[in-house]
This record gives structure tokens, C-alpha cells and sequence, in this order.
């Protein structure tokens, strides 16, 4: 990891940013920079040693050009709302915050696009040209509260994922201040432009290639018809043969969310709409869009594949109130976590629609295995686990057998034929386990890439990549450093 030069004069560095942003935009008191110590992994805590707000992209380019100066790392960070440490800080890096920026700059709906800076929140988007008859499809649970910026480094995905692609497909182009201060414009409102596609290169970067200072997105026109279906059964199995079966009809669902019995008493007990019946095993969530005529046809079929599994209630909904009450308890799940349990951990794997049953078992298994509780609510139609593993951090050795737990999930994924991570992307909390799924000459062609862009390593360093430092305790981590002792892990 770089670390700033013992020589450093902080004061010089502090007064130089101050004439950047302004003395009210540098915070280095204590009770100050606590705020920012974390992202939404708790777990993993580090105080930056200065927070900088700028508020424009030449703001960002002369802090960046500040920091490669004096070889001071930095990480970008947005609304904090990431789940695997992506915007953890390092020590005695400067933490650069984008929340300042929430301008939404140009609206062009004649060609489908809108610019906005990065802390623009999620679910804005949608609000700036829902009276158009448009929206921004891409809508994670954290959608109230989560920044595009952040979204664009993770490749953040959501509920409508299944039909209509993560943040990757909606990202026309970008202003980008590489990690050397320099601004750079990739993409635009043409699509399919000619060269390589760096927009798509930088979508899920995690931070490490530079920070997007503003963003061009596609909006989609709003579907003349919607209904949401909720369905319960005795078994979460049984949601999940439903999904495969869906999909098997040739129906694309724009979402498909299935929440087990200990997530739907959770999300009741907070959010008190009675939608969710409390004795199901699992509850079944199906969003269809189209026509008038294809949602209804498509709507009885999918009625009719869910009896046919054992269905018990199903519920329709087609009103915007109505489909946002079936929805309330799904967007409030990892909130309402918190009221089962002090602590908990989330891992966001992905696996083939057709090992579900298959891994949910392995799931339970190692939840008794390890005696925590793990309560499931997830992306069924795209097969993206969020299981939340529920623990008392205060129990000494608490944390550690989580991450064994968390870990474990991970491999199973895998074997399965999946992922590591669908939207939440791999940060600090992931990063051990990149071998499981990479080999070394994939690694280290990822850290060629890096080394292009961020040679001196000061963007958001120590993240997605295994290091010696970091991973040398995890038995597959350093088996793979002694079978590849020439293998670069920066």
C-alpha cells in the first residue's frame, strides 16, 4: 500500500485544499471525520486523514492534482451507502466526497439522456423526468439514498436487473479526473461509438481508475401497463422453482424478488402494511411491464406457474400506491435486518437460476453449521443472493466466523458456476477471494489495466485485489502466492 512520505507537511497539504473548495469543505477534526469512517460495511472501520467536499469537476482535478503531487492516496466516496468497503478509507488518505455535487445538468429526452454529477441520488433521476413518461431503470434497494457515482464504480444493479440491465447498459459516457488530476471525456449520447469502450471499462472500477465528475445516463420511456404479483409458498425452494419455471415460459419479468420467512417478519415488524403473510416460507415478488395486452396475458401465466408450484395467496397489484405497497417491505429489508439482530454481514453472490434450490440448501447447512441465523432476500430472476448473516459483533471471535461464514457462501457460489458479486462489487471485504474465481494471468491482466491509469497506485488503493498484507492469512489466498511467486499483487 502507498503511504504519504514521513515528510509531509499536513498543514501545507490542508491549506493548499482550502484554496481549492474553501476552509468550510476540509474537515479534519475527529468528531468530524468519524462520520465518514465507514461506508455501509460497518464492520470495517478507518478514519481518513482529511475529508474534502468539492463541488465541480475542476474542484475534484486540482484536489487529485494535489494529492499525486505529494503521493497522498485518496478514495472517493458518494452517499456511503456500499456494502463491501469500497469506500473504506486507508490510513492517512484523504477521503474525496462527491455529495456536494447533486446537480442534474442537462435533461435531453429527445435523445433518451440526461448529465448528472455523481452525488445526484438514485431515485432523482426518475423523479426529474417521471412527468415526461420517462424513468432510470437501474434501482437498487438503497435507491432513496445511494448516489450515481457510487452506483457507477460498483455497477450497481436492483430489482428491474433482470430485464433491463445493471448500471453498465444505462451509462452513455462520462467526465472522468484520472488518478494524475487530468479530465478526460469517454462516451457520449451516441451509441456504439468507435474505439475502445472505456465508458464500459471504468462502470464497476471501483474507484481505482479515477473518480466520474459527471455522467451521461439513459432514461427509458415508462411502460404502458405494470403490475406486481406477490405470491407465497411453504418453501423457499418452491419460490425458487417458480422463478426457473418463469423464465422457462419465455416470460421476462422486469423483477423477480423472492424474501424467506425470516426476512418477511423482520420487514413486517418495521414497515406494518400486512402484505407479506408471516407463516409463508418464502414470498415470490414478480414485476411484469409491457402492454395492456401482454401484462395481462403474462400476468395469468405466471399466476398459473405458481399455483402449479403451491402457491398459496397471490396477490395483484397495478396501481402506482398499490405496487408501491407490495414493494415497501423488499426495499426495506436490510434496514428491518437491524431490528433482528445487533449486527449483521451481507454477501452478494450470484449463481445460475438453476442451482437455487441446490445453493439455498448449502446456505442452511452452513448457517447451522456455524450457528448464525442467515435470512435471504434476493434478485431471484438473475440469480444474485443477498444473504444476511445476523451476529453480536460484542462476542469475542464474532466477526471472524462471520467472514469464515460469508466466505464460505462465496465459495459455493462459485462451484455453482457464479460469481463473488453482482452489484455490491469487492472492495476490502471481497478482495481475498478474487482467486476463487480468477486466475493468476487473469489478475494480473486486471492490475496491467490499473497500472495504466493509476500507476503510482493513489486511487482507492488496497481494494478489489488480493495483497500478501491483506490475504495472507486466507488459506486459499496464500496458497495461491506460494504457487505464483511471480504474479504481481500490488
Amino acid at each position: 500500500m502507498i503511504v504519504s512520505p514521513p515528510s509531509l507537511s499536513w498543514k501545507s497539504i490542508i491549506r493548499q485544499f482550502e484554496s481549492v473548495v474553501g476552509r468550510r469543505w476540509v474537515l479534519e477534526a475527529p468528531e468530524d471525520l468519524a462520520v465518514y469512517e465507514c461506508d455501509g460495511l460497518a464492520s470495517y472501520r478507518q478514519r481518513p486523514r482529511l475529508v474534502v467536499l468539492p463541488d465541480n469537476t475542476d474542484q475534484v482535478s486540482a484536489v487529485v492534482k494535489i494529492c499525486d503531487r505529494n503521493q497522498i492516496p485518496f478514495v472517493a466516496r458518494g452517499s456511503g451507502t456500499g456494502l463491501s468497503g469500497g469506500a473504506l478509507p486507508t490510513e492517512d488518505c484523504v477521503l474525496i466526497v462527491t455529495t456536494r455535487m447533486t446537480r442534474i445538468l442537462e435533461v435531453d429526452l429527445e435523445n433518451y439522456a440526461v448529465v448528472v454529477q455523481p452525488g445526484v441520488i438514485n431515485s432523482d433521476v426518475t423523479k426529474a423526468v417521471a412527468e415526461a413518461g420517462f424513468y432510470y431503470a437501474p434501482d437498487p434497494s438503497s435507491q432513496s439514498i445511494c448516489s450515481i457515482g457510487g452506483n457507477i464504480a460498483e455497477n450497481s444493479g436492483g430489482v428491474h436487473c433482470l430485464k433491463y440491465g445493471v448500471t453498465t447498459n444505462h451509462v452513455l459516457g462520462m467526465k472522468m479526473v484520472l488518478p494524475n488530476g487530468e479530465v478526460m471525456d469517454f462516451g457520449g449520447k451516441v451509441v456504439d461509438l468507435p474505439g475502445y469502450d472505456l465508458t464500459g471499462l471504468f462502470v464497476g472500477s471501483e474507484g481505482t481508475l479515477g473518480i466520474a465528475t459527471e455522467i451521461t445516463l439513459r432514461v427509458i420511456k415508462s411502460a404502458e401497463a405494470i403490475a406486481v404479483l406477490l405470491a407465497d409458498f411453504a418453501t423457499i425452494n418452491a419460490a425458487g422453482t417458480t422463478v426457473a419455471d418463469i423464465i422457462a415460459a419465455g416470460i421476462i419479468p422486469a423483477g423477480m424478488e423472492i424474501m424467506d420467512n425470516l426476512s418477511i417478519n423482520a420487514v413486517e415488524d418495521v414497515v406494518r402494511n400486512n402484505c407479506y403473510p408471516r407463516d409463508a416460507g418464502a414470498i415470490l415478488l414478480v414485476e411484469l411491464d409491457g402492454s395492456q395486452v401482454e401484462v395481462r396475458e403474462s400476468s395469468d401465466q405466471v399466476q398459473a406457474l405458481c399455483r402449479q408450484n403451491g402457491a398459496g395467496q397471490i396477490k395483484t397489484a397495478t396501481t402506482v400506491e398499490d405496487r408501491a405497497n407490495l414493494w415497501r417491505g423488499r426495499k426495506a429489508a436490510f434496514a428491518a435486518a437491524g431490528r433482528m439482530s445487533s449486527n449483521y454481514f451481507v454477501q452478494d453472490g450470484v449463481i445460475p437460476r438453476s442451482k437455487l434450490s441446490e445453493v439455498l440448501d448449502k446456505i442452511k447447512s452452513l448457517s447451522e453449521q456455524f450457528g448464525y441465523p442467515i435470512a435471504n432476500v434476493f434478485h431471484a430472476g438473475d440469480g444474485n443472493l443477498h444473504p444476511l448473516i445476523l451476529y453480536d459483533e460484542s462476542q469475542p471471535g464474532a466477526l471472524e466466523k462471520v467472514e469464515e461464514l460469508g466466505g464460505e457462501i462465496l465459495k459455493c457460489c462459485v462451484q455453482a458456476g457464479g460469481s463473488i458479486s453482482g452489484e455490491h462489487g469487492i472492495g476490502a471485504d471481497k478482495r481475498c477471494f478474487m482467486p476463487e474465481m480468477f486466475s493468476p494471468a487473469d489478475l494480473e491482466t486486471m492490475q496491467w489495466v490499473r497500472q495504466v491509469f493509476n500507476p503510482k497506485e493513489l486511487a482507492n488503493p488496497g481494494k478489489i485485489f488480493p495483497t500478501p498484507r491483506t490475504c495472507g492469512e486466507a488459506a486459499h489466498s496464500h496458497l495461491y502466492l506460494e504457487d505464483n511467486p511471480d504474479i504481481p499483487l500490488f
